[in-house]
């Protein structure tokens, strides 16, 4: 990108020796992430046209990214004992984006009992948080500061999405550091790479590698289960209860159509940073045919018998909107979990605070900006409404 005649190769190479110098590290690990880079960098040349500001959150990502790869992996040999955690019955909410996965993870992190892993510790991983500093880590004002610069480079973005060193970060951000992460593909136009993110990469490598981040997170500071959630795995469930066989799901559910305007707003704010070139309709088009694929595997992972019995709770979005607090009782309930007062206390502090899509920042999303036809899309998608039970929302 910086170098016109630099081949994909070439510059995965030239990040990985930055990633080298600010990680004071080189050994990776399983070289699982490789494949991955090379096409989203090509696909990067190719098609995302980024702008001089594009080009540099695009790459400073990757260093990111790899640097903590190298970081945990460092770590880990220092620590050997981090290789003998076990990730116990984690909690994991799934569903398509832009259906309260994120105000239901927000809520139920602030029960004590539930260990959320935080923004500010995906991002800076190493060391490993310490419970002693858990709440005092100067990572965290770091981290902040970081985050309060996006709402200057993108305006209003925290209405679509909230972002914060405090709060609840989901899976899909750890899953970039083997570079099979659908961030990649919101963030920026990379139709390659999403394809073979979708139907080709292996998962299960993935999958691999978040297991042994969670491995490090909770090595010294422990929560009595963890409590994760990210979109991304609706399209991956095997993976994940091959990993997690354990786990117990909570799959939010909401009107296919309402969802691809949604997550297509979201994807507007943020590519239009980083392009000069940026046209809404592709996006909804990528997400018109992801979301009606993800859909169909999450109920062929019905049909196959993914979840045992009690191991997956559906949730409607309109039950959400209509009294969140009460959704997560009943969540509670089915769980066999106890919702104590001073969990639902903090949950209705954070409510108050965060109040987010609640106040009323939806009436943004129109399907009618997406350029897609409505009447086709309502019967690819016919099946899951009906399997679910999903009710059609006015699309405005």
């Amino acid at each position: 990108m910086t170098q016109l005649r630099e081949t994909a190769t070439q510059r995965a190479d030239r990040l990985v020796e930055a990633a080298v110098a600010a990680a004071g590290a080189d050994d990776f690990g399983a070289d699982t992430w490789r494949t991955g880079l090379e096409i989203y960098l090509a696909d990067l040349e190719e098609h995302a046209q980024l702008n001089e500001i594009g080009v540099g959150v695009a790459e400073d990502g990757v260093v990111a990214d790899l640097a903590n790869r190298l970081r945990i992996e460092a770590w880990r040999k220092e620590h050997p004992a981090v290789a003998e955690q076990e990730v116990r019955q984690p909690v994991i909410i799934v569903g398509q984006p832009r259906t309260g996965t994120t105000i239901l993870l927000d809520l139920m992190a602030q029960d004590p009992a539930n260990r959320a892993p935080l923004s500010w510790e995906v991002e800076r991983p190493v060391p490993a948080p310490r419970t002693e500093t858990y709440d005092t880590d100067p990572r965290i004002e770091e981290c902040q500061a970081q985050f309060d610069l996006v709402d200057s480079f993108i305006p209003g973005f925290a209405a679509f999405h909230e972002l914060g060193a405090r709060l609840a970060q989901e899976d899909v951000r750890i899953f970039t550091g083997d570079f099979k992460s659908m961030q990649h593909a919101l963030q920026f136009e990379v139709p390659t790479y999403n394809r073979w993110l979708l139907h080709e990469a292996d998962m299960g490598e993935a999958y691999a590698y978040h297991r042994r981040f969670l491995q490090h997170l909770q090595s010294e500071h422990h929560g009595e289960r963890w409590l994760l959630k990210s979109p991304a795995h609706l399209w991956c469930l095997p993976d994940l209860m091959a990993t997690y066989p354990d786990a117990i799901v909570i799959q939010n559910h909401r009107d296919p159509l309402k969802v691809i305007a949604s997550i297509s707003a979201l994807g507007a704010s943020l590519r239009e940073m980083t392009t000069d070139h940026f046209e809404v309709t592709r996006l909804a088009q990528q997400y018109g045919e992801d979301i009606v694929v993800g859909l169909d595997r999450a109920l062929q992972a019905r049909a196959d018998g993914v979840f045992d019995t009690g191991r997956v709770i559906d949730i409607r979005y309109q039950d959400i909107r209509h009294d969140l607090i009460a959704a997560v009782a009943r969540i509670y309930d089915r769980l066999g979990f106890e919702l104590t007062a001073e969990a639902e206390s903090r949950m209705r502090a954070f409510l108050a605070a965060h109040p987010g899509d609640q106040a009323g920042s939806l009436k943004r999303y129109t399907f009618a900006d997406t350029g897609l036809d409505e009447g086709e899309l309502r019967e690819r998608v016919r099946a899951y409404q009906e399997y679910f039970d999903i009710e059609s929302e006015p699309l405005g």
